[in-house]
């Protein structure tokens, strides 16, 4: 299991006073000296939070992986191409939603993401889609290319503990599904250190891409440990 830190609300922060500070590329230090595998920042269209200079600036110092979350448009490739990180999450967007809502809708997208993702790949970018848990969209992002999916689990995140056993079995066949067509399953939305736990019995999941709670965590212990505590319980040490 490897733990990717979405730095996106530290920007969040900056942004709601237009300072400087806090600077994500240092929080992306920070949540790697806490053991993180990767650094995940989402680059909107309307750029609410991260901006080009975080993403090329934590593109250059972090020594793990680094993941752009983006639409799926011409602008965010041109982005991609020139920046080139590790992994692309492709996402949907609303303009005013406050988080991503779900995931990508592949039976009813019109524009042809088997090119674009195409385009994607051949520049040394590996892609993934935001799926929901449904074994459907998971064999259209087999069918258009795509490497990996990430399992959206806001829906998961929603239920009480005696509610959560059919969720779980929902995101265990579609990852069982990806796991066929040969893709890798990442997962996230709305993960925290106690809700996580039972997704670690889902063993095709290789990837959390965790952000809110680690960052509300790190209020009051600092981003390292907040990082390490949520290493921890991912790795199974504690």
């Amino acid at each position: 299991m490897e733990l990717s830190v979405n730095v996106d609300h530290i920007a969040t922060l900056r942004e709601a006073r237009k300072e400087e500070i806090p600077d994500p590329i240092y929080a992306a230090v920070e949540a790697e000296l806490g053991g993180a595998d990767g650094i995940t920042v989402h680059l909107r269209g309307d750029r609410r939070h991260i901006k080009e200079r975080d993403l090329q600036l934590i593109n250059k110092v972090i020594k793990t992986d680094l993941t752009l979350e983006m639409a799926a448009t011409q602008e965010m490739a041109s982005i991609a191409v020139r920046v080139k990180p590790d992994y692309v999450t492709l996402v949907s967007e609303s303009p005013g939603e406050v988080t991503t809502q779900g995931g990508m809708n592949l039976l009813n997208i019109k524009e042809d993401l088997k090119l674009f993702i195409s385009n994607l790949r051949e520049n040394g970018i590996i892609v993934g889609i935001f799926v929901d848990p449904d074994i459907e969209q998971v064999k259209e992002a087999a069918r258009i290319g795509a490497q990996y999916i990430e399992i959206n689990t806001n829906e998961y995140s929603k239920l009480k503990r005696k509610q959560i056993r059919n969720e779980i079995i929902k995101i265990a066949r579609a990852a069982k599904a990806a796991r066929r067509e040969g893709l890798d399953i990442h997962a996230g939305h709305a993960l925290n250190y106690q809700n996580v736990n039972s997704l670690l019995t889902v063993s095709e999941i290789t990837n959390f891409s965790i952000g809110f709670a680690i960052i509300a965590r790190a209020v009051f212990v600092g981003l390292r440990q907040a990082t390490n505590e949520m290493v921890q319980v991912i790795k199974g040490v504690r």
